[in-house]
């Protein structure tokens, strides 16, 4: 696994890359260390692990990713296309995070209404659990996804991104 490090303008990011395909990432941190300590934990590996993994030379794909994160701090509207290690989350997590990595830039959906599309409409608090578990943060976008009569909902990284991260993208929420 590589590890390449993006420096936006709210702080260090990190993502993983495994087989060309994304295995994680994280949103800013303070630092690169903060960074890496985060990406690990949303992968269940230890720091150490991943620790002197740089990449040597970015390829498309990562070049793209540096440009999109870049773009989209820049309040721009991005869509990131990019190879995702699906094998890291479970069937049903699969189908939740599917249907999140194609809502737009700027829209949102529920939980419920996630779960409907899923063909599972009484499981909303399911749909929760797998958008929780989530380790591609922007490129997979669970901050778009709210709760009931657009209310915030949770999101693992602090309500205070998700609201951050809402409001560049001019999504209208509930408090």
């Amino acid at each position: 696994m590589q590890v390449q490090y993006i420096h936006t303008t709210l702080g260090w990011s990190a993502a993983a890359w495994q087989d060309s395909q994304l295995a994680g990432i994280t949103l800013p941190c303070t630092d690169k260390e903060a960074a890496l300590t985060t990406l690990a934990s949303y992968l269940k590996l230890d720091a150490k692990s991943l620790a002197g993994e740089n990449l040597a030379k970015p390829d498309k794909f990562q070049q793209h990713l540096e440009e999109s994160l870049l773009q989209y701090f820049a309040g721009k509207p991005v869509t990131f296309n990019l190879p995702i290690s699906w094998q890291r989350v479970t069937p049903f997590q699969q189908r939740v995070l599917k249907v999140v990595a194609a809502i737009p830039y700027g829209e949102s959906l529920t939980y419920g209404e996630i779960a409907r599309i899923i063909g599972c409409p009484r499981g909303p608090r399911a749909v929760g659990g797998a958008v929780g578990a989530n380790p591609w943060l922007l490129v997979v976008p669970c901050h778009r996804v709210l709760a009931r009569e657009r209310g915030l909902g949770g999101f693992g990284c602090g309500l205070a991104w998700k609201k951050r991260l809402l409001e560049i993208e001019g999504i209208s929420y509930k408090e």
